[in-house]
């Protein structure tokens, strides 16, 4: 197995993390390496390797390069069975790799090719970390705000109504803790660098469906989660990435039609409908966050428009 942790100024978690990938979490695991591929940070949290006495590696980018594209380079080259992508905000139990991997080598799982394992939030309850592949029906719900009024008519792409206390197949596993074959994930091509962050794992499990492939949630084997670990400062950003990853998403997998209309809702009803329900709820670092995030998303798109009207533009390859 070979474990890569993308690291963006996540601080005393990244310690953490790698302290939790001890003997008892690999107990009958070999491990072929930890790769921590650091995205540019400027926090010191890279201090914590000095000491480390994992096998590992570390790549040092000069600029943040996005999760997906970090993903991949710390993928680059292994020969081992397995690629765990795990996030530098979790922490490792015990039977964390050993049950699910065990899992995906029994000869009836032969068709798994990705499993994700229940993860425990701050409290120690368990987090909703499946999701099922976002439809038409859904996006429309969560960017109008209409999930929260007609739930029944307008379902979450997040299964929360599903306690994770069982074993089951699903669409999609959460990033966080992302166990992969290492063929299934070189014949796929790795994440779509396109995505800078949020939706590469949807897009990948959505790509290893179609090739036949199966997701599977472990719940007998658990994990810390923090969640939003390293992106907790700025979330304005973090808003645009997502909303921007969404518009690629679902440029890249619905049909004309469907997508130009969840572009055009995402861009423009939105925003109006997230920065009136925190105006609802008196919530002013919301509005504030929520302005930033729509007007760098703006800015985004208006660059590109221009810049293909200049004929500057790459087309596809480089949307949206």
């Amino acid at each position: 197995m070979r474990i890569i942790i993308v690291n963006w100024n996540a601080g005393e978690q990244l310690r953490e993390c790698l302290d939790s990938i001890r003997p008892h979490a690999l107990d009958g695991i070999v491990l072929e390496r930890v790769i921590v591929v650091d995205n540019n940070s400027s926090d010191g949290s890279l201090a914590c390797l000095d000491g480390c006495d994992l096998p590992h590696d570390l790549f040092i980018n000069d600029s943040n390069r996005g999760f997906a594209a970090a993903c991949n380079q710390g993928a680059l080259g292994s020969q081992a069975d397995y690629l765990l992508f795990l996030n530098p905000d979790t922490r490792l139990g015990p039977r964390s790799l050993v049950v699910p991997v065990a899992f995906m080598e029994a000869p009836e799982n032969e068709r798994v090719g990705i499993c994700g394992i229940q993860l425990l939030n701050s409290g120690l309850g368990v987090s909703r970390s499946c999701s099922r592949f976002p439809s038409l029906r859904m996006l429309m719900g969560k960017s109008s705000g209409l999930h929260c009024l007609f739930p029944g008519w307008f379902p979450d792409t997040l299964m929360t109504e599903w306690d994770h206390l069982n074993s089951a197949p699903v669409d999609q596993v959460i990033g966080a803790f992302f166990l992969v074959r290492r063929p299934l994930f070189e014949h796929l091509g790795g994440f779509d660098e396109r995505f800078f962050v949020y939706y590469e794992e949807v897009d990948f499990s959505l790509r290893a469906r179609k090739e036949g492939w199966i997701s599977h949630f472990i719940a007998e084997a658990q994990a810390y989660h923090r969640g939003q670990g390293t992106t907790e400062g700025a979330k304005g950003h973090r808003l645009f990435c997502s909303v921007r990853s969404r518009i690629l998403y679902v440029r890249k997998h619905f049909d004309k039609s469907a997508a130009m209309v969840v572009v055009l809702v995402s861009l423009f009803w939105e925003p109006i409908a997230r920065i009136g329900g925190a105006l609802v709820q008196g919530a002013p670092a919301t509005i504030r966050d929520a302005v930033r995030g729509y007007l760098e998303l703006w800015k985004y798109f208006l660059g590109r428009a221009m810049g293909i009207r200049r004929g500057t533009g790459k087309g596809t390859v480089d949307r949206p």
